[in-house]
């Protein structure tokens, strides 16, 4: 009898399908041992050595599988192939005392995987291993080192995080650029234009002007240089334009899409994906490689070409950029021949594992596939001394898209010959603003983390978990990402006191050294002493350096209803609210004063609208005379009436302004 260790039990369930009664398969439940939680857990004094420890809710699942051990005659380790999977093994054997255990990987959960693996077994892979170990350790000195001095110098309960302060950093960085932000005025002036009149064609077109107009003067200045213009075609110019696929996905183009699509958060995507694997549909969801095995390109080949014909198929195979291990494989659908709709049901999916497989098996799919073509026009149109220019475009073949449909604008132009004239319809004057840069997104802050080697694949659904949960950042109602008060506080501190600690390229640097580890090239305590010495001589230096709580106290005049004494507005985990001066002695708080909006409450008449938020964080309009009156809007109140009925007027998320009252036609 050979006993199979794996990590889940789910993915145990469907490796069984495939092995004989000679097998039992164990699940761990994850990760069977960790750093202390009340402690640091590191010698950094003897190597950086690590004391493990065995948590409560994983010593019985501990206890089974010692019992198991040595019920059978061989103990194979079949955790994921990642990191993670590979420390998980590790402490596996260390744990339960196994000596040259066998490890099998495998990147998809099917028969022929799974008896591929087992006929070739290896060792676990130390260097992996002490990588991992290198990031846990790096991990847990900067937050048990630095959430200390945090609690100090602001309030308690504050952590933080070696990558995940990298991440507040750019959002706060993305925040203070779009206060400063300063809207600049520009237009844009079109012309609706037509051949000269005919019966078969009276089809109107769009072209726009080609100069840089900033103000309404310069627009009607030139409005009037084109009076009783002559618009003469110039210039037209015809070709053929592709369109290529994208390549299958990785874990950050999944998060990205998933979120794009179905406005997924990027753990939520992880735990589908998860699922998705576990039950052997897709390939192994936590990868940087966009390579493909010759299995699936041929199983893929032949799929498209038995079901859209065989102009639809094209070879393709892909290179990833970077330092993805090539060794690995996109995320694909085991079973490509197999199309959503019938695995859906035969596979039992919920709705979100339908929707996460649908696009994953698309985009494959559609990377065989031909390019989508377009015949495309532009056409250079002068106006006495101006030039307009309209482009159209009209789908020629849909190639990928058939698969993989994309958002794309179809637009028509009539025939027309060189030096013809054109009839004006009108010219349209328009007024636009420069607008400030994006908060980020789910999908936007993923990008960015991998472009600036923040974090690997396996971590950015983490990193953005943790600092939401941390109250370091928020999304606000267009569910874009923004610092929170004691985020901004909190970051300032870190780039002012401890710089390194989220500097990017710092923290790239340190991320292609846990790769060198993980491949042999360097030693994880050279690394970890690398790192230690200088951040910890600077952190003693800042304890004596900071005043304590000197960036988390405003003084105020206002007085303490319970002793007299004067307010002071303190910072705490959660944000700023009033405290007494006199603390310990008189331990009064209180919240800070909602700002109202200077709108009069079109119920009780006496209050003022005020923003408020539910437990939940989600932002809704009330009275500051709650609970004397209950009145409340979900949307924006503009502070303007409706003119049949006389209620309030609102702003929608959407932007649109309509009346509050929705019996108001």
């Amino acid at each position: 009898m050979k006993l199979v260790i794996v990590e889940s039990p789910t993915k145990g369930k469907t490796i069984s399908k495939f092995l004989g009664k000679d097998y039992k398969i164990l699940s761990s439940f994850g990760h069977i041992r960790d750093l202390p939680i009340s402690t640091l857990g590191v010698d950094v004094e003897n190597n950086f050595k690590p004391k493990y420890v065995i948590p409560a809710k994983a010593r019985k699942v501990i206890k089974e599988l010692k019992a198991a051990t040595k019920k059978v005659d061989e103990v194979i380790l079949a955790t994921d192939e990642d990191r993670e999977g590979e420390a998980i093994a590790w402490h596996l054997s260390e744990a339960l005392g196994l000596k040259n255990p066998k490890r099998i990987v495998f990147h998809e959960i099917t028969k022929t995987a799974i008896s591929e693996a087992l006929k070739n077994p290896r060792i676990i892979n130390q260097d992996v291993v002490d990588a991992q170990q290198a990031r846990r350790i790096l991990d847990r000195i900067v937050g048990y080192k630095i959430s200390p001095f945090l609690w100090k110098k602001v309030a308690r309960g504050l952590s933080a995080g070696r990558v995940q302060s990298v991440a507040v950093k750019l959002i706060v960085e993305k925040e203070r650029e779009i206060e400063k932000f300063k809207p600049e005025e520009y237009w844009t002036i079109e012309a609706e234009l037509k051949k000269q009149e005919t019966r078969n064609n009276n089809q109107t077109f769009t072209a726009l002007l080609k100069e840089e107009i900033k103000l309404e003067k310069d627009a009607n200045k030139i409005i009037k240089d084109l009076d009783k213009a002559d618009y003469i075609v110039k210039k037209i110019e015809k070709k053929e334009t592709r369109r290529n696929p994208f390549p299958p996905f990785t874990t950050s183009t999944l998060q990205q899409e998933a979120w794009k699509r179905f406005k997924f958060p990027a753990r939520f995507t992880m735990r589908i994906a998860q699922q998705l694997y576990e039950k052997g549909n897709i390939t192994y969801h936590r990868t940087d490689s966009v390579n493909l095995s010759g299995m699936s390109l041929s199983i893929a080949k032949k799929f498209i070409e038995s079901s859209y014909g065989q102009k639809y198929s094209k070879l393709r195979k892909y290179k990833s950029k970077g330092k993805a291990q090539e060794a690995h494989e996109a995320i694909r659908p085991t079973f490509p021949d197999k199309e959503p709709a019938s695995l859906s049901a035969s596979r039992r999916m919920d709705k979100n594992q339908q929707a996460l497989y649908d696009i994953i098996w698309r985009r494959f799919i559609a990377c065989q596939m031909t390019e989508a073509c377009f015949d495309s026009t532009a056409i250079e149109i002068r106006a006495g001394e101006y030039i307009f220019k309209a482009n159209g475009q009209i789908l020629k073949f849909d190639g990928f898209l058939k698969v993989y449909p994309m958002k794309f604008k179809e637009e028509e132009l009539p025939d027309l010959e060189k030096n013809e004239i054109l009839n004006l319809v009108k010219l349209v004057p328009s007024q636009h603003f420069t607008q400030p840069p994006s908060r980020y997104t789910e999908a936007s802050l993923i990008k960015i983390l991998e472009e600036n080697d923040i974090g690997r694949p396996s971590t950015y659904a983490p990193i953005i978990s943790t600092i939401q949960v941390r109250n370091y950042i928020e999304k606000n109602e267009q569910k874009r990402f923004q610092p929170t008060e004691i985020g901004i506080v909190v970051n300032d501190i870190l780039v002012e006191h401890f710089p390194k600690i989220v500097d990017i390229e710092f923290t790239a640097n340190m991320e292609e050294d846990l790769d060198k580890i993980a491949e042999g090239k360097q030693k994880w305590t050279k690394v970890s002493e690398a790192f230690y010495r200088p951040f910890n001589e600077n952190l003693q230096e800042k304890y004596k350096e900071v005043k304590k709580k000197e960036a988390s106290i405003e003084k105020t005049d206002k007085e303490c209803p319970k002793c007299g004494k004067f307010l002071v507005i303190r910072m705490g985990r959660f944000g700023k609210f009033y405290a007494c001066s006199g603390f310990p002695e008189c331990k009064h708080t209180q919240a800070l004063e909602k700002k109202n909006l200077g709108i009069k409450c079109p119920k009780c008449e006496n209050g003022e609208l005020t923003e408020k938020r539910t437990k939940r964080k989600k932002i809704f309009y009330g009275c500051n005379q709650f609970p004397d009156c209950d009145f409340a809007l979900w949307d924006k109140p503009t502070g303007k009436k409706c003119e049949k009925c006389d209620s309030l007027l609102i702003e929608t998320k959407k932007k649109q302004i309509k009346c509050s009252n929705k019996d108001c036609t």
